[in-house]
């Protein structure tokens, strides 16, 4: 086996917490394949037990501790340098060191970049074919929270969009492959960096749909609730912003006919946002659980109310490959093919959602579950891993000249 470097922002361990399915999956497609050598930071206390699972994948590791409080006033400095925060919110010269020895001593000549940030990392390497997944257009991200915080916020995250998409842009000119995780990302970012469009790909997130299946387990909630299932990193401001929405402006006219109800908001580190919620009628915060699929299983409905959103969302894979019937806004759509009112359902704005919600828990049972069938069908013939990274071995593999005149197609899944 020939040697490859992955550099991947955050320890890619859970494989079912957020960016980290689509990270986890990855390094172990590349792993029957190479001798990964893997640079990481660990963000979160607890996932340093998950250190061994992840050295055993790997011909060697460097886990760099990450303080988030700290690397937060650190990237405080960018702004004197007119860069993008989250370029030295990553910044760490230890796992700079540990990276030019690793290249150096296996004479590592393919580098693969999980996340914008960590393509300083690679600066030093351009003889090696380098591969990046922004997965998501970040910048683009950090342009929505502008649009939507008030002042002195909305200045903060205008400035980190502006600079993030600048160095983006520098990135996939020097790389010789961009991938995003959906079609909707990667044509995105071809109109913001129109001089690599034709280095600019794709391939989408999958399921694991063994894990992820319809199962006979016991329910989490009280006899009688009919639950409405929010899952998801709760310390995210797109998931905040989902559930206060539908908290404050869908669930009380439900609950106003229907006292069964209940939101169900299941996830870690839930912000102090999100936990004051759990103080009004019909609405529950689990935080942390260890397993979040009996909350699914046994949810009247999985609901998904992003109003800002990038890529693939995750959860609404899951819950479809569990065999759940999903509500989703255009937002959580993206990227994901399927037959609206036949796999999912789609709702936009208040009113919608109301009818939404109250039709489908009105109508027969069976009318649910045939939809969930469906969904479950459509995750396994569309969203299997090894089919969607599939694309991914010749991105590393090709050489660069023949990339030149590629079409951006030819790095989508069939």
């Amino acid at each position: 086996m020939e040697d490859l470097l992955l550099l991947v922002h955050r320890m890619p361990y859970p494989p079912n917490k957020g960016d980290k399915i689509r990270s986890w999956h990855l390094l172990k497609h590349l792993a029957q394949r190479y001798r990964v050598h893997l640079a990481t930071f660990v963000d979160d206390p607890d996932d340093w037990q998950h250190v061994p699972t992840v050295q055993a994948v790997c011909a060697s590791a460097h886990f760099a501790a990450l303080s988030p409080r700290a690397a937060r006033l650190r990237s405080l400095g960018a702004v004197l340098r007119n860069r993008s925060l989250s370029f030295d919110y990553y910044r760490d010269a230890g796992l700079q060191g540990w990276v030019n020895q690793a290249v150096q001593q296996h004479g590592i000549n393919r580098i693969v970049v999980f996340s914008s940030p960590m393509a300083q990392y690679a600066d030093a390497w351009p003889q090696a074919r380098r591969v990046i997944d922004f997965v998501d257009v970040d910048s683009d991200k950090w342009r929505q929270y502008a649009e939507r915080k008030p002042w002195p916020a909305s200045a903060v995250f205008g400035y980190e969009a502006s600079r993030l998409l600048r160095y983006e842009r520098q990135v996939a000119a020097s790389f010789d492959a961009s991938l995003f995780v959906s079609a909707p990302e990667a044509e995105l970012f071809r109109t913001l960096a129109p001089e690599s469009a034709a280095r600019i790909g794709w391939f989408s997130n999958g399921v694991d749909t063994a894990y992820f299946a319809p199962a006979d387990c016991a329910s989490p909630y009280a006899p009688g609730d009919k639950a409405l299932v929010f899952c998801g990193a709760m310390d995210y401001w797109p998931n905040v912003d989902a559930v206060q929405w539908f908290a404050s402006d869908v669930l009380p006219p439900l609950r106003a006919r229907d006292p069964a109800l209940r939101f169900v908001i299941v996830g870690a580190r839930p912000s102090a946002e999100v936990q004051a919620l759990a103080a009004q009628p019909g609405i529950t915060v689990t935080g942390t659980v260890p397993d979040v699929r009996p909350y699914v299983a046994h949810a009247a409905l999985s609901v998904a109310p992003l109003r800002v959103a990038r890529g693939i969302q995750n959860k609404v894979l899951e819950a479809m490959a569990m065999a759940k019937a999903v509500l989703v806004t255009p937002q959580a759509l993206e990227g994901i093919d399927a037959g609206i009112g036949r796999e999912l359902l789609l709702a936009d704005g208040a009113q919608q959602w109301l009818v939404a919600v109250s039709e489908a828990l009105a109508g027969p049972p069976a009318a649910l579950e045939t939809l969930g069938q469906a969904a479950r069908a459509r995750v396994i013939a569309a969203y299997s891993w090894d089919a969607r990274l599939a694309p991914l071995d010749r991105m590393i593999e090709t050489p660069a000249a023949q990339d030149a005149g590629a079409a951006p197609a030819l790095w989508t899944p069939a």
